[in-house]
């Protein structure tokens, strides 16, 4: 059921600012050192947790340069590579991860990593990491999911191109399995992805239909498709990040900049500020904003006896006087005492005969807080 995560301390949830977590994939270019500084980026940028892909070209595909393992989509940021070839130059060695993980950790961020076979699992686990990261490509590997979900950790599956039925089976493996903590992030597996493909009401369809954290991996551009879901509900974040997309690597295209992460982590908590709670009427910080409000006022010096009219009896601000509604039922009305331009209109300033005049009570529909 929906609750309260706990990931190596922090809490994952509605109730808790969005958990913002940078991806780096392989926008190390090979470097440990930029690696790095990326993570040195991160933590400065905001970011709360680090991630990685472990895996190595082996583990992933066939050493083979025809037919099905070339990619020759037109589209693709890697047409023309063998699946080999690029898992070569994306993949983390498996050496750079403890220090990766050690230097992320001095700098307050979660490290952890995407695992994509059973010997990954076994690695990480050696390295301690919190939680796992199953990615899109492989929520249909029920038993990479079996294997993750064993730990006992949780777990995190994004959802691209999957059905409701694949869905299904993967939470319940996971479930199955032994997973208590789960989170699914929705996810449009393009590189990178478009607005109009993200379909963001799918985020609290999932929650309701799954009964878990629902989050967001997103691959479009800027920040507005992330901050529009916090707004439906998800409590996750997930973007690919590097120094600088001018200095290229294989996911850098639709990867974000050190500032853009910045403007992530603030403008999401800030849409998740937002949300509070359903409230009508005066919060306490508008209290005194009430007085710029428009009200009833005396706009010329009367006696008693005088009659209230159109002329003397004014719209205006500030707000200590009777609420505008009652302007047409005061006209006509005869003032008791000797009252002075400019004082706020109240029932008592009316005569004895007029002093019946009271103000009705207003209904409050049940349920919202007034």
């Amino acid at each position: 059921m929906t609750g309260t995560i706990a990931i190596a301390g922090r809490l994952i949830g509605r109730a808790h600012q969005p958990f913002i977590i940078a991806e780096m994939s392989g926008n190390h270019n090979q470097s440990l050192d930029r690696a790095l500084t990326i993570v040195e980026a991160a933590a400065k940028a905001g970011a709360h947790a680090l991630k990685l892909q472990t895996y190595t070209a082996d583990t992933m595909t066939l050493d083979l340069d025809h037919g099905e393992f070339v990619i020759d989509d037109p589209d693709s940021l890697w047409k023309g590579n063998s699946l080999h070839k690029l898992y070569e130059q994306a993949y983390t060695p498996w050496g750079w991860h403890k220090p990766i993980f050690e230097r992320a950790r001095e700098l307050g961020m979660i490290p952890f990593s995407s695992p994509f076979d059973a010997t990954a699992v076994d690695f990480l686990q050696e390295l301690g990491v919190p939680c796992f990261k199953i990615a899109s490509f492989e929520n249909t590997d029920l038993p990479l999911i079996r294997k993750v979900a064993s730990t006992g950790k949780p777990v995190i599956i994004s959802t691209g191109m999957a059905t409701v039925a694949e869905i299904d089976e993967a939470v319940r493996a996971a479930r199955e399995a032994g997973c208590k903590d789960l989170i699914l992030l929705k996810c449009t597996s393009t590189y990178p992805a478009v607005p109009s493909d993200t379909n963001l009401l799918t985020i609290p369809h999932m929650r309701a239909l799954f009964g878990c954290e629902i989050g967001l991996s997103d691959h479009t551009f800027g920040i507005g498709a992330s901050v529009a879901s916090v707004a439906l509900g998800a409590s996750v974040i997930e973007k690919h990040f590097t120094l600088a997309r001018a200095e290229g690597g294989v996911d850098s295209t639709f990867s974000m900049e050190p500032d853009e992460m910045a403007s992530l982590v603030v403008e999401t908590e800030r849409a998740w500020m937002a949300l509070g709670e359903v409230h009508y009427g005066v919060t306490e910080k508008e209290k005194d904003s009430r007085t710029f409000r428009r009200s009833l006022y005396v706009a010329e010096d009367l006696k008693a006896g005088d009659v209230l009219t159109e002329e003397n009896l004014r719209i205006i601000r500030p707000g200590l006087g009777l609420p505008p509604k009652y302007f047409a039922t005061l006209i006509g009305k005869r003032i008791g005492r000797t009252v002075r331009k400019g004082t706020p209109m109240s029932w008592d300033l009316l005569t004895a005969i007029d002093d019946q005049v009271a103000e009705p009570r207003e209904a409050v529909p049940r349920n919202v807080r007034a």
